[in-house]
């Protein structure tokens, strides 16, 4: 019964750690990226039209690993600004979880 507890709490503590994730990368996400891909990922924004910002639900974006988007997102590519030194390691890997959830 005892390990019955202990997963379970184990497992509370996963779900707890990964919403807390989830809300970072939401805050994240409209802090730093909205305004060129939109509310839903879609590069639906004035600033995305303006720039051809791909959409995260195009199939190559779907395709993409989560490191290729973190390289993406660390590193910038194209018009897409390099977020190293502005973003931690941590709050990128929580932008690309919440990208995968505008995915869906």
């Amino acid at each position: 019964m005892k390990n019955i507890v202990r997963f379970g709490t184990l497992g509370v503590l996963a779900l707890a750690l990964s919403t807390a994730a989830f809300a970072d990368g939401a805050a994240t996400y409209a802090a730093k990226c909205k305004m060129c891909h939109g509310d839903a990922g879609l590069g639906d924004s004035p600033a995305g039209k303006a720039m051809k910002t791909p959409s995260f639900k195009d199939p190559a974006a779907v395709k993409a690993s989560d490191a290729d988007l973190i390289a993406t997102t660390t590193n910038g590519k194209g018009k897409m600004p390099a977020y190293t030194g502005k973003l931690s390691g941590d709050e990128i890997s929580a932008v690309v979880k919440y990208i995968r959830t505008l995915q869906k």
